[in-house]
C-alpha cells in the first residue's frame, strides 16, 4: 500500500489553496495534488504490513504536543517546476513538527530524507510540472492574488492510495 503523511491547511487559507488549483487547472490545465491543502510531513512511501505502530506513534505524540502557529504568506517555486504557497513555521511549529519527525523516525519503515525530513522546505503547492513559458504566466497570474494568512499545525494526517486517488486513512487532531 502507498500511504503519505500531511498537515492538511483548513479555514481560510485551505479553502484559497483548493479553489486556486481548481482555476489553475481549469485555466491553463497544470498538474496538482489530488490531496486537500496541505504540508507535506512524510513524502509518499510503500509498506504492505500493518500500519498500528505509526498510527499509536503520532496518536502519543498529540498526548504530548499542542498546537503550535505558522503563517502563509506569498508564493514562492521551485525551479521553473512547482508553485507553492510560501510556510512560515513558527520556532515552536518547528520544534514540534522536528520532534514528530524524530518519534516516527522509531517507526522501521518509515525513512525520512532531506525533501521531506526536518531540514524541508514547508510550502503547500498550488502547480507542478510545468515548462518555462507555462511557469511564468501561471507564476504572474497567482500574484495577483494576496496570500496572508494565519494558520494551526494541529492536526496529522495519513493518506492512502486506494483507486487512483488519495483518501483518508486517519487524521489525528491535536
Amino acid at each position: 500500500m502507498r500511504y503519505v503523511i500531511v498537515c492538511t491547511v483548513k479555514g481560510e487559507a485551505g479553502e484559497f489553496n483548493n479553489n486556486l488549483r481548481k482555476e489553475l487547472f481549469k485555466k491553463y490545465k497544470t498538474k496538482s495534488s489530488k490531496l486537500p491543502a496541505h504540508f507535506t510531513i512524510k513524502a509518499p512511501f510503500e509498506y504492505d504490513g500493518n500500519i498500528e505502530e505509526l498510527e499509536k506513534c503520532i496518536e502519543d505524540f498529540w498526548k504530548e504536543e499542542k498546537p503550535e502557529a505558522y503563517s502563509i504568506e506569498g508564493y514562492d517555486h521551485f525551479d521553473d517546476r512547482v508553485i507553492y504557497m510560501n510556510v512560515n513555521m513558527s520556532e515552536e511549529g518547528k520544534k514540534m513538527h522536528d520532534r514528530l519527525i524524530d518519534k516516527m523516525s522509531l517507526v522501521p519503515y518509515i525513512d525520512f530524507t532531506k525533501k521531506d525530513g526536518k531540514d524541508k522546505t514547508f510550502h503547500i503547492t498550488l502547480a507542478t510540472r510545468m515548462h518555462k513559458p507555462l511557469f511564468n504566466e501561471v507564476f504572474d497570474y497567482v500574484n495577483q492574488y494576496p496570500c496572508k494568512f494565519k494558520c494551526k499545525f494541529d492536526n496529522v494526517s495519513i493518506y492512502k492510495f486506494e483507486d487512483y486517488t488519495w483518501k483518508l486513512y486517519k487524521e489525528f487532531i491535536g
